[in-house]
């Protein structure tokens, strides 16, 4: 597992540089503030990395023209070109008095308030630039929890007790599929997939009851009972483990992007409810563990909806505006939600006419529901985290966002879901000894 997480961060240094999108402006310009830097210092930084992020793809591109590879190096003037636009803008807000909040104002005031109302990754971002500067601090920054997302895969599957190859397999699919490569830009999406698995992770432990040895035999009865109760007492800490990685990490969405908090928390709860709904109707109890989740879930949903109302944050009807208007730039939508429906329709629409003419991601997430439900339970709350990443993308329905990384979380149902699947064929048949005089021949189980 470790040579495969250092594997992938060493393949990550051919792109130190080139990773960045314009909101990767106001992330680092954040963290730069919060390290102690003024404005200008904050917005010197960010315009610095960012364009020499742009220069190194205009590089890049050119170098592969079947025109313009021949041509000399772009990026001095790519880059002065960058500078002389990022810091003009820059000004000028800053003259008409935008200087509030720890973000450099690169846009509207209220289209920065959505980025003021999450220090999560710029905190995250701190450390790594106080140690190693902008550049190779962001980068190390991204390769840590790129890393550890892979890690949280690996850990997921081997609670399930997938075996070591499989769960090698899905830490793997999740640094080749596009969860690999979103984590890696200078974003949230890397802590929000890294945070949302750590959830998964503890709904996998309770699941399993945090189970140790089965207790002792033939021994007697106290020696008997006495393993019961070990064993009792271990699934109780594991059970706590397990909740406290949930809520832990529902807390931790919140700072981070208080939007994935509140969908992880409702879709934790109607995965709870639908396998209690479902146990209930082949009768047998719902299970305390089951029902434990979904109030977790439930809970952390109404105290993310209660805070950010208390707090102020940027509404739905602010996010809406935002959208209909491109970042505010024009005027407000006097009745923006029949527009907002109607966007909705003609966004999937085309979304599912892409599938249709490419559909891996389709097809990644029919196999991976597939193999995550062989384990009914445990399956609804994957489905669950991973149906995120549909509700991100119905929220924001731009369909030229770059990369599809608004619905990145769902890649994580078939980087968990397909070892699931293969996990059968891993198994092997094992030939069992014929059943006494009667001469039955052997069966095989799996």
């Amino acid at each position: 597992m470790l040579l495969l997480a250092a594997a992938f961060a060493v393949l990550q240094l051919a792109n130190v540089t080139g990773r960045d999108t314009p909101d990767s402006k106001n992330y680092l310009s954040y963290a730069l503030s919060l390290s102690g830097e003024g404005k200008r210092g904050a917005a010197a930084g960010a315009i610095e990395h960012y364009c020499a992020s742009v220069a190194a793809s205009a590089k890049r591109a050119q170098s592969v023209h079947v025109v313009r590879f021949h041509r000399a190096d772009p990026t001095a003037a790519v880059t002065a070109d960058c500078r002389e636009r990022e810091w003009r803008n820059v000004e000028r807000r800053l003259a008409d008095g935008q200087t509030g909040g720890h973000t450099v104002p690169f846009m509207p005031e209220r289209f920065m308030r959505i980025f003021e109302v999450r220090p999560g990754y710029p905190l995250y971002l701190v450390p790594f630039l106080t140690v190693l500067g902008v550049t190779w601090g962001v980068w190390a920054a991204s390769v840590v929890v790129a890393v550890a997302g892979g890690v949280l895969v690996f850990l997921i599957l081997r609670t399930l007790a997938v075996s070591v190859p499989l769960a090698l397999t899905g830490q793997a699919l999740y640094y080749a599929l596009p969860c690999g490569t979103t984590a890696m830009r200078p974003m949230t999406e890397g802590l929000l997939l890294a945070l949302t698995l750590t959830a998964v992770w503890g709904c996998a432990v309770v699941l399993r009851g945090g189970r140790g040895g089965r207790g002792a035999g033939g021994e007697g009865v106290r020696a008997a009972y006495a393993g019961r109760e070990r064993a009792a007492q271990a699934r109780g800490r594991g059970a706590r483990g397990g909740y406290a990685l949930v809520g832990g990490s529902l807390a931790l969405l919140f700072a981070v992007k208080h939007s994935q908090a509140l969908f992880l928390g409702v879709c934790l709860a109607a995965a709870g409810a639908a396998v209690a709904l479902w146990r209930h109707r082949r009768g047998r109890p719902p299970g305390r563990d089951v029902l434990a989740l979904a109030a977790t879930g439930l809970g952390a949903a109404l105290l993310t909806a209660a805070l950010a109302r208390l707090l102020h944050y940027p509404s739905e009807s602010e996010s809406l505006q935002d959208l209909l208007t491109g970042h505010f730039a024009r005027p407000d939508r006097a009745d923006p939600w029949p527009e907002f429906l109607q966007l909705q329709g003609n966004f999937w629409l085309e979304w599912t006419r892409r599938q249709c003419r490419e559909p891996l991601f389709a097809a990644a997430l029919l196999a991976g529901a597939w193999g995550a439900l062989r384990r009914p339970a445990f399956g609804a709350f994957l489905v669950g985290a991973a149906f995120t990443g549909i509700l991100t993308q119905a929220g924001h329905p731009d369909i030229n966002i770059w990369g599809e990384r608004l619905i990145v979380l769902a890649w994580l149902l078939p980087a968990v879901g397909l070892p699931l699947l293969l996990e059968p064929a891993g198994r092997g048949r094992v030939p069992l000894p014929a059943q006494g005089p009667t001469g039955r021949t052997a069966r095989a189980i799996t």
